[in-house]
């Protein structure tokens, strides 16, 4: 089975075509995206479903929007948390069944800058995420946890770390939030796949060509429990996707698991 997750940073025109081309050449049996910026009306459900797609939708218009499409079945769609506090204002978690998995397509809030309201939001939301896991899941399931959590987990995951002082992203408070995750029961599969391994980013600031020079952040993950995580193959960032007229800000990553579709 393959698992991919991107951050599109907008399903406009331009990117549905990128969306149409990577569904076509990558071949994912299940893709999670972010940043739709789609409300669930908008969403193209039957383009998708001509491509061989199921997908559930989580949207809210304007901003975030979060999406799961499979093409080896997709059951039980929900939105948001299940940690009995309340329903989230902003459209950022949908989870489904997949293939005999439990997937999670997630959006972190950004944190803007370190003491902003929308940094402790942040902190709360992961915070949530563990609860959530806690309340509908076990380690012991087969689970992945996909998308963009704007958090670089440690400094190998920055082109400078030094640049990033101060910033979110980075601080000792997001890493541990991330690391919380991990020490439930998720493995950062890309990281155990390349332990050591420098440069391996799916962020790019549009700005002074970050691209080109190789100066990024790693902060598009697919964490998976342990039953899944010891079954990789194979797992990449495509910096092809990256490249073009008009891309995302983010490229995609991609991980194979050595399963049989339940579907």
């Amino acid at each position: 089975m393959r698992i991919a997750t991107w951050n599109l940073a907008a399903l406009t025109a331009e990117r549905q075509d990128r969306l149409h081309d990577f569904l076509d050449y990558a071949q994912p049996d299940v893709l999670c995206l972010q940043e739709t910026k789609l409300s669930d009306d908008a969403w193209p459900a039957l383009d998708l479903l001509a491509r061989g797609y199921e997908s559930a939708h989580h949207g809210e218009g304007r901003w975030n929007g979060v999406a799961i499409l499979s093409r080896v079945g997709l059951e039980d769609p929900v939105d948001g948390f299940a940690d009995g506090a309340g329903a989230d204002a902003e459209a950022r978690l949908v989870s489904a069944t997949c293939g005999g998995v439990r997937v999670s397509s997630v959006y972190v809030p950004n944190g803007r800058s370190l003491g902003h309201d929308h940094y402790h939001y942040k902190l709360a939301w992961l915070g949530r995420m563990k609860a959530h896991l806690e309340a509908t899941s076990s380690p012991g399931d087969d689970l992945v946890v996909c998308g963009d959590v704007n958090v670089a987990p440690a400094d190998i995951d920055l082109w400078d770390p030094v640049a990033f002082e101060g910033e979110t992203h980075t601080s000792p408070e997001e890493r541990a939030a991330i690391a919380a995750l991990e020490d439930w029961g998720l493995h950062d599969v890309l990281r155990d796949e390349y332990p050591g391994v420098d440069g391996l980013y799916s962020w790019w600031d549009y700005r002074a060509g970050r691209f080109h020079k190789r100066q990024g952040m790693r902060i598009d993950l697919i964490l998976a429990t342990t039953s899944l995580a010891e079954k990789v193959t194979w797992s990449v960032v495509d910096r092809n996707a990256r490249k073009g007229v008009k891309p995302s800000d983010h490229a995609p990553v991609v991980a194979d698991f050595a399963l049989t579709s339940a579907a």
